[in-house]
């Protein structure tokens, strides 16, 4: 038998390292949503808001994959907190934009500082092309998740009963 771990292995372990990271960095969100007052769904939106700048509710709803409305109730949520703001533009007021309120984010921000202190200490521990390397692999991770929550809309917009004959496509490997 082979000293190298097979590609199915391998391809194995780094979803399963990705799911414990993922899941981490959820419950060290909500910790952090929990000291703000807000709901963790909400904080995720605003961190959105603050890497994608100002945006339309739409375009928040893209990203997010939430509806609309939904994202109506997380904006006046986070509105009546202080942490965003709607702007109407000024050539064309019909459209409004969301942006964060930097002030009230900072505030938030310094309870990610452990957090941003531990990532700067890993990913020292690498050089320049493998960094590169970890860039692509994170850009390239978010475009698939932004991928697979499009093709989650089409299941959510399906009626509860038809849901069962859904057929989802299985990972690549």
């Amino acid at each position: 038998m082979s000293r190298t771990k097979s590609r199915e292995t391998l391809l194995q372990e780094l979803e399963e390292a990705m799911r414990r990271s993922s899941a981490q960095g959820v419950m060290y969100g909500q910790a952090v949503a929990n000291i703000a007052g807000i709901a963790q769904s909400d904080m995720e939106c605003m961190d959105i808001l603050f890497l994608e700048g100002r945006v339309t509710a739409g375009r928040l709803a893209e990203v997010t994959g939430l509806t609309t409305g939904a994202i109506t109730g997380v904006v006046d949520r986070l509105e009546k907190a202080g942490y965003v703001r709607r702007e109407r533009d000024a050539s064309d007021r019909r459209k409004v934009f969301i942006s964060v309120v930097v002030e009230k984010a900072e505030e938030i921000g310094k309870f990610y500082v452990p957090m941003q202190a531990a990532m700067q200490k890993v990913w020292g521990g690498y050089n320049d092309e493998e960094l590169r390397l970890l860039l692509r692999f994170a850009n390239d991770g978010y475009k698939g998740v932004l991928e697979a929550t499009e093709a989650l809309k089409g299941v959510i917009e399906t009626p509860p009963a038809k849901r069962a004959s859904l057929k989802m496509k299985p990972p690549i490997r």
